[in-house]
C-alpha cells in the first residue's frame, strides 16, 4: 500500500496506519490498488465524511458522496474531472445507507455524469419514503409517539416545526437502481468484493470486503472512534434495533478477517476489526446493565434514563437522537421479557422492571 507517509498511531488497541493524516475535500490518497481516500465536509459536529474512489480499469465507481452542499459539489467537479475521460466514465455510485452524509449528492452525481446508484432495496425505498415526506405536516403518530417519549411540549413543537427535513439533505434521486444484496459479488478496482449487510444503525447498511486486497469498506456499521446512533423511530415504535445492531456486529466478527484494512466512513482507516467490534458490542452490554440498574430504584419515563445513559444532560438539539437511542435500548429490554411499560397521566411511558 502507498500513501502511509504519516507513523502509525494506536487507540484502545486499534492501529491507524496513516496516523492523522487525512486529503482534505478536493485531495485524495491511494490506500490500496485501485482504492483511493478522500473527504467531504459535513455541517455537523461530524465535520467529514470519508469517500472512497475506486479505479476500475475501464471506468470509476464512488462509494458514498457526502452532502449536496456547495463546498462538496466543487470537489467533486475536482476530483472527477482529473479522472474522468468519455473512455473511462463515472459507471457507477454506490451507497452504504440512506443517511443524507452517505447519499446527499447520490442523486446529483448519478445525474451529472449518467451513473447508476447502486444500493439494498430497504436502503433505496427508505430514502424515498423520507424524501417523499418534505412538505408534509407532522403526522399524529409522530406526534403521539413523543407524547410517550415524555418529551416537553417545547420539543414536540420543534419536531412538528422540523418535520419534513430530510429531504433538505439529499439531492434528487435517481428513480431506478441496481439492488446490493447480502453475499453478493460486486467487481470493484480488478478484484471481487462481497456484499456484508448490517441493520441497527439502518434498515440494510451494505459493507463491502475484499479478501485479495483484505479491505473492508465497513460506512457506519464499523467505526474506530465513535459509536454509531441505533434508534427507534416514530414509524415503528415497537422496534428492536439494538437487537438488530449487537447481531450485525457479531456478524463482522465472523465475515471480517481481524487484520483487515478497515475503511470506516468517519475518523481515519485502521486496523483491528474484532478488538473493535467487541468494544462495541460490551459498550452496549454496560449500557444495559446501568439501565437495568436504574429501573431497580423505581419507574422511569425516557428523559430520565439519559444520564444514566450517556453520563451527561442531553442538550434540546440532541433530544431527537438521544430519545431514539434511550427508546433502543428500552425497547431490547421489553424484548427480552425484563422490562414493561404502563401510561402516566400526562400520557408518557413509565418504565419499569417486569
Amino acid at each position: 500500500m502507498d500513501g502511509f507517509l504519516s507513523e502509525p498511531t494506536q487507540y484502545k488497541g486499534l492501529t491507524f496506519p496513516l496516523g492523522t493524516r487525512a486529503p482534505e475535500p478536493g485531495e485524495a490518497i491511494t490506500l490500496a490498488p485501485g482504492v483511493e481516500w478522500t473527504r467531504m465536509p459535513l455541517p455537523f459536529s461530524l465535520k467529514f465524511i470519508n469517500v472512497w474512489i475506486i479505479d476500475d480499469g475501464d471506468g470509476w465507481t464512488i462509494v458514498d458522496t457526502g452532502m449536496p452542499l456547495p463546498d462538496t459539489k466543487d470537489a467533486w467537479r475536482k476530483l472527477l474531472g482529473e479522472r474522468v475521460t468519455a473512455d473511462k466514465p463515472l459507471k457507477r455510485v454506490i451507497i452504504t445507507h440512506m443517511h443524507p452524509d452517505h447519499i446527499g449528492a447520490a442523486g446529483w452525481l448519478c445525474y451529472k455524469y449518467d451513473a447508476e446508484l447502486w444500493i439494498s432495496r430497504l436502503e433505496y425505498t427508505t430514502c424515498r419514503m423520507l424524501v417523499a415526506d418534505t412538505g408534509r405536516d407532522a403526522p399524529k403518530a409522530g406526534i403521539d409517539f413523543y407524547i410517550r417519549a415524555g418529551w416537553p411540549q417545547k420539543a414536540i413543537d420543534n419536531y412538528v416545526s422540523r418535520f419534513g427535513g430530510f429531504g433538505r439533505g439529499v439531492s434528487q434521486m435517481p428513480d431506478a437502481f441496481r439492488r446490493l444484496e447480502d453475499g453478493d459479488t460486486v467487481r470493484l478496482a480488478g478484484q471481487d468484493w462481497r456484499v456484508i449487510t448490517g441493520n441497527g444503525h439502518s434498515p440494510e447498511h451494505v459493507c463491502l470486503f475484499s479478501e485479495a486486497l483484505n479491505v473492508a469498506i465497513t460506512g457506519d456499521q464499523l467505526l474506530p472512534r465513535i459509536s454509531s446512533n441505533v434508534s427507534v423511530h416514530p414509524t415503528e415504535p415497537a422496534a428492536n434495533p439494538l437487537d438488530d445492531w449487537i447481531k450485525s456486529c457479531e456478524k463482522l466478527l465472523r465475515e471480517l478477517p481481524e487484520d483487515c484494512f478497515v475503511l470506516p466512513a468517519h475518523n481515519e482507516p485502521f486496523t483491528g476489526a474484532h478488538i473493535r467490534l467487541r468494544n462495541l458490542i460490551a459498550g452496549h452490554d454496560t449500557s444495559l446493565t446501568r439501565l437495568r440498574q436504574k429501573l431497580e430504584k423505581g419507574p422511569v419515563k425516557v428523559p430520565e434514563t439519559f444520564v444514566t445513559l450517556f453520563g451527561r444532560a442531553i442538550k434540546d438539539d440532541e433530544m431527537g437522537n438521544a430519545t431514539g437511542e434511550a427508546l433502543a435500548h428500552l425497547n431490547y429490554l421489553i424484548h427480552r421479557g425484563e422490562v414493561k411499560t404502563r401510561p402516566d397521566t400526562d400520557g408518557a411511558l413509565l418504565y419499569s422492571l417486569a
